[in-house]
């Protein structure tokens, strides 16, 4: 993904401040409540702008300060790479999980985005 793609004030500035969509986004996932999870498109309804692609870019650049394992991909797999972080964070904090598959890669677990997504409460009315 190129920076293009990011809303102009996400693009990184190489300066100490964070930029102002950014910000927007981490606040976001600061407040998803423990055990709840918002897809990267959740997030971007929620702000009314950019897309799941530019709050994915976020949380790749910026993420890792706020629970950036309730930030998550809307088919419920765990972000690759940091797979068992997130899974170990989920069990800690009761984020209902669906049994791998035998044919599932690492035997690792899906989210239950059914019962695990959250839809932001009565701020979010209509963002889900």
């Amino acid at each position: 993904m190129s920076e293009q793609s990011l809303p102009d004030d996400a693009r990184p500035e190489y300066t100490d401040a964070l930029p102002e969509y950014a910000e927007r986004v981490l606040e976001v996932a600061e407040l998803i409540p423990p055990g709840r999870v918002m897809t990267y498109g959740d997030v971007a309804e929620w702000l009314e702008e950019g897309g799941p692609r530019q709050v994915g870019r976020v949380m790749a650049l910026y993420g890792g300060a706020v629970p950036w394992w309730r930030v998550v991909r809307a088919d419920g797999l765990l972000l690759p790479g940091h797979e068992l972080r997130a899974l170990d964070r989920y069990r800690v904090e009761g984020t209902p999980l669906k049994q791998a598959s035998r044919a599932a890669e690492g035997h690792l677990p899906r989210l239950d985005m059914k019962r695990a997504r959250w839809d932001g409460g009565e701020r979010a009315e209509g963002h889900t």
